[in-house]
């Protein structure tokens, strides 16, 4: 089986313009994800993804392989579909580019083990142990079947404690896997009501009766959303010795 791994990259973030090109200790924070999903020896290649002619310039300068892509595109999953047209694989996990310190040990456990299904779509989820994190509009909490199959998602806590606090809340991680269909499939089905309301991609997927499958890790992350978020992870890998 064929796998790749694509690193969206977005130069236009909101919070933190270029973020993708940050310095952190003289080298890009593209960098540093490329380098870490390099590890995985499940991954046959991978590609940053990008809709920006400076990431390009700079994932070349590195040696790091890049597509570029299409500036319109409204999610990251158009932009991985767009990619899968131009590489075969069977299937393809994606990376968030801003997770310069991902622990890269936890990637193939998104790789799904019931790949007969025609839908392949597969995340990580990890225990949420930050309270703050429960109430966070930015982490997207997840209550899965018994079989770890996702049976909700959304921005506000689920499931209400309303009769117990008995109750390990679980947020997702932004590692997905995709085979093509999938992808083909997003791009090609209009956005249900709950995922206009949510803004969560992943929703459109559930609104249609297509399963995602999830995998519990335990693991650190520390995405860079902002500048400040930045520093914390400058801060942790000096801490922990990763340059």
């Amino acid at each position: 089986m064929r796998i790749v791994g694509v690193i969206p990259a977005r130069y236009g973030s909101s919070r933190f313009e270029g973020k993708p090109l940050a310095d952190i200790f003289g080298k890009p924070m593209i960098w540093w994800t490329y380098n870490r999903v390099l590890k995985v020896k499940e991954l046959e290649e991978v590609y940053v993804a990008t809709d920006d002619e400076r990431i390009k310039e700079v994932c070349e300068q590195y040696d790091m392989k890049v597509i570029l892509t299409s500036k319109e595109h409204p999610t990251h999953v158009h932009r991985i579909q767009e990619v899968a047209q131009h590489i075969e694989a069977d299937l393809y996990v994606c990376v968030c580019g801003d997770e310069p310190i991902i622990d890269y040990e936890i990637i193939p456990d998104v790789i799904p083990k019931d790949t007969d299904r025609e839908y392949l779509v597969s995340a990580l989820m990890r225990e949420i142990l930050d309270p703050t994190e429960v109430i966070d509009p930015a982490k997207i909490k997840i209550i899965t079947k018994t079989n770890n199959y996702a049976l909700a998602l959304s921005r506000a806590p689920i499931p209400f404690p309303y009769k117990s606090l008995e109750f390990k809340y679980k947020k997702i991680i932004g590692v997905e896997c995709y085979n093509k269909k999938a992808l083909d499939y997003f791009v090609n089905t209009e956005k249900g009501p709950l995922e206009m309301v949510e803004d969560v991609t992943l929703l459109r997927y559930l609104e249609h009766g297509i399963d995602i499958s999830f995998s519990l890790v335990d693991s650190y992350e520390l995405a860079v959303d902002t500048r400040k978020d930045l520093e914390r992870v400058k801060k942790f890998m000096k801490e922990n010795n990763i340059q």
